[in-house]
């Protein structure tokens, strides 16, 4: 297994566990960092069989991704400002078009880049300590690696915008009546477990079918895309598939399908 300078990167039993690690900066996402992350689901993008879902975090209890690297701005201009933003939305890009779910595991703050991080994800998960915050307008900016398309899609209009224009932290009970995040666990383990639990479920179910909902879905969002188009073709090559064949046999018989991702 490869190994990174700036994230842990391991197998679990039916997963795979990224876990970002530089707890003296607070998990902050520098230029390697993102480059490390961006090889690790490449490298993945085709070993999918047997995995059913990726769990990102941060290192330790305070921090799941404090935001980019702030000592990276010193001297940007508007040349090197559209090639990093370029780059953290390749990234971004990469992880919410994976075809295994992937749950954002948020222990402690995810702010600016690292609350962009959570909103690429599939699922989020939060710790009572989390906290989240779209603080870019302090620096004279905004959000750029996809905060300002995401968030709004995620708890709307009027909300995303708030967040963005006052830099207020949001807490993990806020987050969750908003929609922000899917569930609020009281530690780490929990979340872990819960993540876990998820997976467990997704795993029973037809892989093709997993991956038929997420692109389906995320076509919804991107206005150039027919969605309903899209959605019809995904259903069509689907319902060609042996675990289409399978689950309607198993409905039939009364029994759990035994799906083979064919």
């Amino acid at each position: 297994m490869r190994e990174f300078k700036f994230i842990n990167f391991n197998k679990g039993k039916n997963y795979y566990l990224i876990e970002i690690n530089r707890p003296d900066q607070l998990n902050a996402i520098n230029k390697e960092t993102i480059k490390e992350l961006k090889d690790c689901f490449l490298s993945i993008k085709n070993s999918t069989k047997g995995f059913y879902g990726v769990i990102i975090t941060g290192s330790g209890d305070k921090s799941f991704v404090a935001g980019a690297d702030i000592s990276e701005f010193k001297g940007l201009n508007e040349k090197t400002a559209k090639e990093l933003s370029l780059n953290g939305h390749e990234l971004f890009h990469i992880i919410e078009n994976f075809s295994i779910p992937v749950i954002a595991l948020v222990n402690g703050y995810a702010l600016g880049g690292g609350c962009e991080l959570a909103l690429c994800c599939h699922i989020r998960i939060a710790t009572k300590n989390a906290k989240f915050s779209q603080p870019e307008i302090n620096l004279g900016t905004i959000p750029g690696y996809g905060g300002t398309q995401r968030l709004p899609q995620i708890i709307g209009k009027g909300r995303a915008l708030e967040m963005m224009v006052t830099a207020e932290m949001t807490n993990a009970e806020t987050a969750l009546q908003y929609g922000l995040v899917n569930y609020v666990l009281d530690n780490k383990d929990d979340a872990m477990k819960k993540s876990t639990e998820l997976i467990d479920i997704i795993q029973r179910k037809a892989p093709g079918a997993v991956a038929g909902v997420i692109e389906s879905i995320n076509n919804f969002y991107r206005g150039d895309d027919d969605g309903f188009g899209k959605e019809i073709q995904i259903f069509s090559k689907l319902c060609g598939a042996d675990d289409f064949k399978e689950g309607v046999r198993a409905f039939q018989e009364k029994r759990c399908p035994s799906f083979k991702g064919k």
